[in-house]
């Protein structure tokens, strides 16, 4: 890895580009293709950018670039690219909280239905709503339902900041609910578990890949799934919807680009990363997350990503 003249971390990935595709016709990159990702080397969205990008390397004529820009829970990195030129050489790891929530808690230099073009969706992780497993007051999502109705605000949950998805999620179940919690913002995904393991709050939303060893041991139990279907890596928890709340919150990630890119421009840069998804590295790391394929084309991933920011912003609405 380097690190640029404007301190940005950035890995390079390439390869020989296959002489078959050099051979097709129609739009191609020219230069270093930059994916920008709106947060620090080694989380979730930093993992997924750099291992969709190893596997789809080989597929294109110029590297591909990871650079990180983190800040404002991925509202930095947004805007860079939607004021980027709309050519095909920057696009941004979206979905998450910077697509789909924060726009719903304040207002932003970008429009997120409409300063971006979607290529792809790669991956489509579950949230759980948790509780500490050992020595912890609820084994049961109804039971934390109940325990909220009875007693307003005794309950509380943590959240990885103001405005991102682990924090929405608990807004949209307490309008579902008719119940409310207490909301005790920290500075991110990893402080926000430990306060839950030393019994700072009741509750918090974790991602799949956030679990792992966690559930495992016992340590943190996760008590529903906010998701359409219940997933494989977790098949005894049960979906929200399954109990009675209509809730899906899934944490999205794919590519997108700045709005005005050519529909050749988004079907080169589609097809390639379809097909990296195939590649061993990627099926290896699908498997190791234990999700399943999160596939979807550009406009399905921006439809799915406005479906959820307007489902939060009605929830806020009725707070």
């Amino acid at each position: 890895m380097r690190l640029s003249r404007r301190g940005l971390l950035a890995a390079p990935l390439a390869v020989p580009f296959v002489t078959r595709a050099r051979a097709q016709s129609g739009w191609q990159p020219t230069r270093p293709i930059q994916l920008i990702v709106g947060f620090a080397p080694g989380g979730g969205s930093d993992i997924i950018a750099r291992t969709i990008a190893e596997a789809a390397a080989p597929l294109f004529p110029q590297p591909l670039v990871v650079v990180n820009r983190p800040g404002a829970g991925g509202a930095i990195a947004a805007e860079a690219v939607s004021r980027a030129a709309p050519d095909g050489h920057t696009l941004l790891i979206a979905g998450g909280s910077e697509s789909t929530s924060l726009p719903a808690h304040r207002d932003l230099p970008y429009d997120p239905k409409r300063s971006f073009t979607s290529v792809i969706r790669l991956t489509r992780n579950a949230h759980f709503i948790c509780a500490r497993g050992k020595g912890g007051r609820f084994t049961t999502m109804q039971q934390v339902i109940e325990a909220a109705k009875v007693r307003p605000e005794a309950l509380t949950h943590g959240s990885a900041g103001v405005g991102t998805l682990s924090h929405s999620i608990f807004i949209m179940l307490g309008r579902a609910t008719g119940s409310e919690l207490l909301h005790v913002p920290y500075t991110g995904g990893g402080p926000q578990q430990q306060a839950l393991l030393a019994g700072q709050v009741d509750l918090v939303v974790q991602a799949s890949d956030e679990l792992r060893g966690l559930a495992a041991s016992g340590d943190i139990l996760p008590l529903a799934c906010a998701s359409a279907q219940r997933m494989p890596a977790y098949p005894q928890v049960p979906t929200l919807r399954e109990l009675g709340v209509e809730l899906v919150a899934d944490n999205m990630k794919g590519w997108v680009g700045p709005a005005g890119m050519t529909p050749e421009m988004v079907t080169y840069l589609h097809d390639r990363f379809r097909q990296g998804m195939s590649a061993a590295g990627w099926q290896r790391f699908m498997e190791q997350t234990g999700e399943a394929d999160g596939y979807a084309n550009g406009a399905d991933f921006q439809r799915d990503m406005d479906t959820l920011l307007d489902n939060i912003r009605a929830a806020m609405r009725r707070s």
